[in-house]
């Protein structure tokens, strides 16, 4: 039952990252239909467009969000396969933690600099 509910969390990370993958793209590279996107002209990569969006919260949500869901997906994914090995408990539960240490620490990491940036566009 509990491997059931992971799994389900796992294909609801996936539809998430489609989704948010699909208006990173968008915003990436539609610019020339959607302009409003890059407020500054150019590229999207233009770095007055960069702090243009980073200025707006909604985009660290997004990056945040993304960052879960990737970050979840990816790990669960990989554990799968892993255990697929046939590995013995205590390799499990090694692997089980490396991975919730791992993911957090990444996790917190990815969440400071999407805020921080968000913070120093403000300023700037």
């Amino acid at each position: 039952m509990k491997e059931t509910r992971y799994w389900t969390w796992h294909m609801l990370a996936g539809i998430v990252i489609l989704f948010l993958l699909g208006i990173h793209m968008i915003t990436m590279h539609l610019d020339a239909i959607l302009g409003w996107f890059n407020p500054a002209g150019g590229e999207a990569v233009d770095w007055g467009n960069v702090v243009a969006r980073a200025k707006m919260a909604i985009y660290a949500v997004i990056y945040i969000a993304l960052l879960a869901a990737a970050l979840y997906h990816g790990f669960y994914g990989f554990r799968t396969i892993l255990f697929e090995l046939g590995l013995k408990h205590g390799a499990q539960s090694i692997i089980n933690i490396l991975f919730v240490v791992m993911g957090i620490c990444l996790f917190v990491l990815g969440s400071w600099v999407a805020i921080k940036f968000h913070v120093i566009a403000q300023i700037a």
